[in-house]
C-alpha cells in the first residue's frame, strides 16, 4: 500500500513498473492517493482551500511554505482517475476496485498482479 506518495514518484510508469516486479504473482496493490473533487460546490471549496488556506496556514505553522503550496501543485498534476487506471494497466496491474472518499478528495486504487 502507498498512501500520498505515487504522485511524487520520480517517473510514476518506472516506479510502479517496480513495484509490480517485486509484487508476487496474484499480489494486491493499493493506492491511497489525493485527487481533484468534480462536483459543485466541493470543487469551489476544495480548490480555494488548497490554493489559498492551506499554504497560508501550512507556511504559517511548518515555516515552509513550500511545502504547502507543493501540495496542490502535485495533486493538480498528478493522472488521477481513468488516466492513472491507464497507468496502472500500463504497468502490469489487473485493476479491481477504484473508489472515491471524501467527496473525491483522495480515491483508492485496488489493483493485483
Amino acid at each position: 500500500m502507498v498512501a500520498f506518495g505515487v504522485r511524487n514518484f520520480e517517473n510514476l510508469q518506472k516506479g510502479l513498473v517496480e513495484i509490480n516486479r517485486v509484487l508476487k504473482k496474484g499480489g494486491k496493490f493499493m493506492v491511497l492517493e489525493f485527487s481533484n473533487p468534480s462536483t459543485f460546490p466541493v470543487k469551489q471549496v476544495y480548490k480555494f482551500y488548497s490554493t489559498k488556506i492551506l499554504p497560508w496556514w501550512g507556511g504559517l505553522l511548518s515555516k515552509d511554505k513550500a511545502a504547502y503550496t507543493y501540495l496542490p501543485e502535485s495533486v493538480a498534476a498528478f493522472p488521477e482517475g481513468q488516466s492513472f487506471v491507464n497507468e496502472l494497466n500500463q504497468a502490469g496491474f489487473k485493476i479491481e476496485r477504484v473508489w472515491k472518499q471524501t467527496f473525491g478528495v483522495a480515491t483508492i486504487y485496488f489493483a493485483t498482479k
